[in-house]
């Protein structure tokens, strides 16, 4: 196994072999993780989708067993473990103007951590970032648990289905709303034997 620690408010990329089983894991509690996928070896075409993946559950957000699925509508992730259940499917990362428009130019978001870390695998802006799967992150839509219900040392565990390049974002935000706080570190476990 490997541990990958994504510090607050920044991003990672990594490459995950199919069969591969990997867990992001929230260090503090409370921490939103933006969460993207490409295919390998489709140009980034063949990506995770949210609106494919509602359209093939049972319920939202997925329970353990279901799958996350691919803008080809075939499947991507198995969820195989998840300690917190509540994860949200319909808000997209936020934005560099999301900042801008509340008088904090040059904040960091999740669309351009996202398009930093994917810059190396043919990604040229932030506007090509996909609506993620927000790990750890509530919505109104869903439950009346809390907007972050995440505690210290909460995870969910996925199996990839595909040869994948994951991006993951530790949401920098620290505003009201979904984070208002400051970020944490989260960590990605990679190589997880079952």
């Amino acid at each position: 196994m490997k541990t990958h620690v994504v510090p607050g408010g920044h991003g990672l990329a990594l490459e995950i072999d199919a069969g591969e089983h990997f867990r992001v894991v929230d260090m503090y509690g409370e921490q939103v993780v933006d969460f993207a996928a490409s295919v390998k070896g489709t140009n980034l075409v063949e990506k995770l989708s949210m609106s494919y993946t509602r359209l093939r559950l049972t319920g939202v957000p997925p329970a353990a067993g279901e799958y996350l699925w691919t803008n080809r509508d075939e499947p991507l992730f198995q969820i195989i473990n998840d300690t917190v259940r509540v994860h949200d499917m319909t808000f997209p990362s936020c934005f560099p103007e999301t900042y801008e428009r509340a008088g904090r130019p040059g904040h960091r978001s999740c669309a351009t951590n996202m398009a930093e870390v994917m810059t190396p695998y043919g990604m040229r802006s932030r506007l090509e970032c996909i609506d993620p799967f927000n790990i750890f992150m509530n919505t109104p839509n869903y439950t009346l648990k809390r907007l972050n219900p995440s505690r210290p040392g909460d995870y969910i565990t996925m199996k990839a289905m595909k040869d994948v390049i994951v991006a993951i974002s530790s949401c920098p935000s620290d505003m009201d709303g979904i984070e208002g706080r400051k970020p944490t570190d989260i960590a990605v476990v990679t190589g997880i034997k079952v």
